[in-house]
């Protein structure tokens, strides 16, 4: 046993290793394709005018759906963002899902909510709905006042209210950029017969000044841990979704910022509402039936719309949330399982169900597995020193040249940080957040499997300061 043990832990470590070279290998690929796709993008803006999207008689009517909890904090500019918006019809449908704070009060008093007796066809199962308000003072506001559901209950509750043909799915507690609606839409009229769903960028407001509903100066977050955000939030999108997005194969739209055919959404029995990561259960529940139905079909990921959120800005409010998204990306995942290897699901089944099974839903199992066997053979003086080096190099040297180059691909894009002062902070904190930020977030995920087996359901209690005190820097 005693030579047994030597044995297992070095096997244990070099698969740890082989695990750190794949994955990285994995998000460098979809770097080089996010960098073509890109240039594309790029290229394509050039002969396109959003003046001309708007004016196209082709351009669909769009409900947008926007769930709210608690969120009297910054529900007010986050609706006057969705009432400012470019976009030739659309209608806000804000969905107050049984908040216990002001949130219903705040809003009838600032648009002058008045109670309806509109009647709403009922396709999707949702918790009873007590009200449905119109404002006075803008006919495109539509307030559902329901009782506690949850985030894809209320969702539900939104489609069924729905009156257009295309639904937009965000988070009540985000802004959209004025013209973003405009530039997510583009999917539906260059390939209409195909497109399903398209998704915008996600980016932290934390340190931009925001006034009247919309960001006005983009801006780094004094706070650190906000600021090791930003470089997960560039990598996430402009490497790993952009580079999904142009294989066909992405199987997540951000629940805070997606357009779909709202067609679709009701053939699939809308949002499944017994799981806590609505969005990316909604798209590969969506991949899978257009797959079974030998529908060619196409769900997009845009760079250019963008949509700002707040991020957590203490360790406390972080692991809540990381907890809660990986709990989602686990029920979603075993959910549609069947698809695993399946040659019928095309590239979902054959590709990103398998990278995100492996690499994303047990990811922080091999990872943490992997700094506690390192941890163990360290402190007995066992330590493999060639090993020590390769380990590093791929998971601290590799991962960090992969965030510099998603900061890369922000500067050759959009710069939407042109201080020098900012990009020096970026790739700064890129560097750093691989030491300690990573593996706390590696824990805080692998925890995310015993909350799962005990029945953990609840979200988690997100503290917010509110748009409204935005503006950090003068």
């Amino acid at each position: 046993m005693d030579g047994a043990l030597p044995l297992l832990f070095q096997a244990v470590t070099y698969a740890v290793l082989i695990f750190f070279f794949l994955v990285n290998s994995f998000y460098l690929l979809f770097l080089i394709l996010s960098l073509g796709g890109l240039i594309r993008f790029r290229r394509l803006n050039r002969y396109v005018q959003l003046k001309d999207i708007f004016s196209n008689p082709m351009t669909k009517p769009i409900s947008i759906i926007a769930p709210a909890f608690n969120e009297e904090a910054s529900v007010l500019e986050s609706v006057r963002s969705l009432l400012s918006l470019e976009y030739p019809l659309f209608e806000v449908i804000v969905v107050n899902d049984g908040s216990t704070d002001a949130t219903l009060e705040t809003l009838v008093r600032e648009f002058d909510l008045q109670l309806t007796r509109r009647v709403f066809r009922k396709i999707l199962d949702t918790a009873p709905v007590r009200g449905i308000y119109a404002s006075a003072k803008d006919r495109k506001l539509i307030v559902v006042d329901k009782a506690n559901g949850k985030k894809a209950d209320a969702l539900n509750a939104g489609l069924n209210v729905a009156r257009y043909p295309l639904f937009c799915a965000i988070d009540s507690d985000s802004l959209i950029e004025r013209d973003a609606l405009l530039k997510v839409v583009r999917p539906f009229l260059d390939d209409p017969e195909r497109t399903v769903g398209v998704g915008g960028i996600i980016r932290l407001s934390n340190g931009c000044t925001i006034r009247g509903g919309q960001v006005v100066r983009v801006g780094l977050p004094r706070n650190a841990l906000a600021r090791f955000q930003v470089i997960e939030y560039l990598r996430a999108f402009l490497g790993g979704r952009m580079g999904m997005s142009m294989l066909n194969c992405l199987l997540i739209i951000s629940g805070a910022f997606g357009v779909f055919r709202k067609d679709l959404a009701l053939e699939i029995g809308g949002y499944r509402r017994d799981t806590i990561g609505e969005d990316m259960d909604f798209v590969i529940r969506l991949r899978r039936h257009c797959h079974e139905r030998r529908r060619p079909f196409r769900i997009s990921f845009i760079p250019d719309p963008i949509c700002w959120t707040e991020a957590p800005e203490n360790l406390r409010v972080l692991a809540r949330q990381r907890n809660r998204w990986h709990r989602g990306l686990i029920e979603s995942l075993v959910h549609s399982l069947k698809m695993l290897f399946d040659p019928r699901y095309g590239a979902t089944g054959l590709l990103a169900m398998p990278f995100y099974v492996v690499f994303e839903m047990l990811g922080p199992l091999i990872e943490v597995s992997g700094y506690a066997v390192f941890g163990a053979l360290l402190v007995t003086g066992n330590i493999d020193h060639p090993f020590a080096v390769r380990f590093f190099l791929l998971a601290v040297v590799y991962g960090t040249l992969l965030s510099l180059a998603a900061v890369m691909l922000e500067e050759l894009s959009f710069q939407r940080y042109p201080r020098v002062s900012d990009l020096v902070v970026i790739v700064v904190f890129g560097i750093l957040e691989n030491f300690l930020f990573r593996q706390f977030l590696a824990f805080v995920r692998a925890k995310a499997f015993v909350d799962l087996l005990r029945g953990k359901k609840d979200w988690g209690r997100m503290e917010r300061k509110g748009f409204s005190l935005k503006g950090e820097r003068p």
